[in-house]
């Protein structure tokens, strides 16, 4: 067995048997194996960039060593990436994509239940989905020149849930990719995530899309919690977190409470008509997190100003609108709202903000679809690789994404 290269392919033979004590070395402690036989399935044939040992090792453990004057080896973030299939062994990763799993069964069977259907929208469309310029553009057919023409790959499916919503659909979720092209190098950015999606008709107010929202995030917390408790404690083995916290009905903040609120801790600058910035979120997150004990929260009714063109605005205040965010540890997720469904109102709001026109002719011009009678109706969307960051406390999302494409990545 010392002949054999680490992290080669091995079919062992023996007798399983009870150890005297628990086996603390494995993660399988009550029996163990008394090896008669052991043969190669698949020899590594190179050198391994790096000790699985040292890419496992806690933070923890770096920490208290640091402490001590001890330096021990660890992996950097970009040597993992590089050499992603060696680092998904390590059992905190195993484990986070399978809680990534899980955030998706969950979100499939709490919208289920609620009579949602699944849909698959089309990622190769003809203009900007979400009518912006950080698109990633690309030839249609380009091999044909007869055919070639300008197309772009989905930023959201936006647009498809509302066809389906005009299409008596009444309530639709999906799970696929998206694409942003930002410049954007941060710990939550990425190129290409994938994108949790439901839309919905709306009967008589708003809140019903954020009570939907409230109960699905409660069902997929629950239910990691429940289900999915081993593959947790593997990854605070090596990346401590605290439990998030969540109370039995979301917290519904308006942004004008939220605003007060920091005004009363001091941030007096914030704009009670401006959007929050990435600090002001965290601090917002903070002291909510002090008064009301909860990681997760929907802010509501944001300025008019600060959404896009297709939100609906609030029928009590014409400055603000019927709109939504929502954050997990200080963070935003998610920003939703009602859509406009009345065509005129829409290429109003479309003027006002200097929207392209053909962008607005989508939903409102002649053959659009809120010209064939809309329902009331909204959603909204979110990553779900942030989610699952977010979940655990982890400081980058490319620890939660599989193959992670940033700004400076594109393989492997």
């Amino acid at each position: 067995a010392s002949n054999i290269p680490k992290e080669s392919m091995v079919d062992v033979a023996g007798f399983v048997r009870q150890p005297g004590e628990k086996v603390k070395s494995c993660t399988q402690q009550d029996v163990e194996i008394q090896v008669t036989g052991i043969s190669t399935v698949s020899k590594t044939s190179t050198a391994l960039p790096f000790e699985l040992a040292d890419a496992a090792r806690s933070t923890k453990e770096v920490e208290e060593a640091k402490a001590r004057g001890e330096n021990l080896p660890t992996v950097l973030q970009d040597h993992r990436l590089n050499n992603r299939v060696l680092d998904l062994r390590t059992p905190a990763n195993n484990a986070i994509f399978q809680i990534q799993s899980g955030v998706c069964m969950l979100f499939r069977e709490i919208l289920l239940s609620k009579g949602f259907r699944e849909i698959h929208t089309p990622k190769l469309i003809a203009g900007a989905s979400e009518g912006g310029s950080s698109v990633f553009k690309l030839q249609y057919m380009g091999n044909f020149p007869s055919l070639a023409r300008p197309a772009c790959l989905a930023q959201s499916p936006q647009v498809y849930k509302q066809m389906c919503i005009c299409s008596d659909f009444d309530k639709v979720f999906e799970i696929g990719p998206v694409f942003r092209a930002e410049d954007s190098n941060t710990h939550r950015h990425l190129c290409e995530f994938t994108g949790l999606d439901i839309e919905m008709s709306i009967k008589e107010h708003y809140f019903e899309v954020l009570d939907v929202i409230g109960d699905m995030f409660n069902y997929i917390f629950e239910g990691l919690n429940k289900r999915f408790k081993k593959e947790l404690d593997a990854v605070r083995e090596q990346y401590p977190f605290e439990d998030i916290e969540f109370l039995p009905k979301a917290l519904k903040l308006t942004f004008a409470e939220g605003i007060k609120m920091l005004h009363e801790a001091g941030y007096t600058h914030v704009d009670p008509y401006g959007d929050l910035n990435t600090e002001t979120e965290r601090v917002l997150g903070k002291l909510v997190k002090q008064k009301y004990k909860t990681d997760f929260f929907i802010l509501h009714k944001y300025p008019l100003s600060v959404r896009p063109f297709y939100t609906m605005p609030c029928p009590e205040d014409d400055k603000l609108s019927n709109s939504f965010d929502v954050f997990i540890r200080g963070e935003e997720i998610i920003s939703g709202a009602q859509r406009i469904h009345d065509p005129e109102l829409l290429i109003q709001r479309g003027k006002e903000l200097d929207v392209d026109p053909e962008t607005v002719n989508l939903y409102a011009g002649e053959g659009g679809m809120l010209r064939f009678g809309a329902p009331p109706h909204g959603g909204c969307g979110v990553g779900l690789e942030r989610v699952v960051m977010l979940f655990m406390g982890l400081n980058n999302i490319r620890k939660t994404s599989l193959f992670p494409r940033d700004p400076n990545r594109l393989t492997p």
